[in-house]
């Protein structure tokens, strides 16, 4: 599918970016990949292992709807990975997150459709499913223009879709390098926000995985969510750490007990898959496609009213052997 295809990632010198590039250039045979941020010192440190005569590096930002302009001409694919994703930071710095987490994703839609992009994916999270932070509210707005750009595309070919997941086991931030971290410099406990605290899991290869997949499945103004284990922060840090005791430090500025990724108020627009769900644009386009039958040919079913996807009440919970494979997972790939 990406084969002979130019595919640009925003943000692409982030944890998702690496692996998306090791993944396609193991799996497929790309005219050209684009890594567009605003980092050089991270592009050039991701240059020296990713270095292909088909990899471009260009710097800009996602507020430079010009610049993205410039780097999206002939490009097919695209996936927006760029965001300010720190909750507290977010809480103190609002109008920064809005520029580029809003204002920003505007720039992409507005970019891929003068360059006739073919599909853009633009990455979300489980915290703009009922949003109570900044950052979560940010993406909700995000994932709305998104969904909403599939009305604006008149005779051009571009398609729009969301792809929404919880936390990437070993992302830069995540809490098993930080539980890790704390541990080498010789920790006496572990701290933890809450005892009840829940998070939704995932692997960066199983997110990659999974836009790949969406990228062929999209009809366009989807928001896909994959069925993924959940666990207790507490569980996590006691395999981790089996013999030191927890601090309860109290929730952050903007953080949740539990996190949601199909709020029980979309339950009318929810499709469950054998594997993922599908949330359905709540408005009308022009054309609707067909939800229920995706273009591979998997059939999605209606959930019952009032389902909620959480990670509180999800029925796939990690047990001490799939956390200790998750922390593995975890602390390879933050090195």
């Amino acid at each position: 599918m990406l084969n002979n295809k130019t595919i640009l990632i925003t943000g692409g010198t982030g944890s998702f970016g690496k692996q998306f590039v090791k993944t396609i250039f193991e799996r497929f045979q790309p005219k050209k990949v684009i890594i567009y941020s605003r980092d050089e010192l991270k592009q050039f440190e991701m240059a020296q292992t990713y270095n292909a005569p088909q990899m471009r590096y260009f710097i800009g930002d996602v507020r430079d709807q010009a610049r993205l302009m410039q780097a999206m001409d002939g490009v097919d694919y695209v996936i927006h990975a760029a965001a300010l994703k720190h909750v507290p930071v977010a809480e103190y710095n609002p109008m920064e997150c809005i520029k580029t987490n809003i204002y920003g994703a505007e720039n992409v839609i507005h970019a891929a459709l003068a360059a006739n992009v073919e599909k853009v994916i633009a990455l979300s999270t489980d915290k703009a499913a009922n949003p109570i932070n900044l950052y979560g509210a940010t993406k909700l707005a995000s994932d709305k223009l998104f969904v909403a750009a599939n009305n604006m595309v008149g005779n051009r070919r571009t398609t729009f879709a969301v792809v929404r997941y919880g936390n990437v086991v070993g992302s830069r931030g995540s809490v098993i390098p930080f539980f890790q971290k704390l541990l080498d410099n010789g920790a006496t406990e572990l701290p933890i926000t809450d005892a009840r605290m829940t998070r939704f899991w995932i692997t960066l290869q199983q997110g990659v995985d999974f836009v790949i997949r969406n990228f062929e499945r999209m009809h366009g103004g989807e928001i896909f969510v994959p069925k993924i284990p959940s666990a207790t922060v507490t569980a996590l840090a006691n395999v981790m750490a089996p013999t030191l005791p927890t601090k309860i430090i109290g929730i952050r500025p903007g953080e949740k007990l539990h996190e949601v990724m199909c709020p029980m108020d979309d339950s009318h627009l929810t499709l469950e898959f054998h594997d993922h769900f599908v949330i359905q644009p709540s408005i009308a386009f022009t054309t609707r496609p067909d939800y229920k039958t995706n273009n591979i040919g998997e059939q999605g079913t209606p959930v019952e009213t009032g389902f909620e996807y959480s990670s509180g009440t999800n029925k796939e919970v990690l047990d001490e052997t799939g956390l200790r494979a998750l922390v593995k997972l975890g602390l390879g790939a933050a090195e």
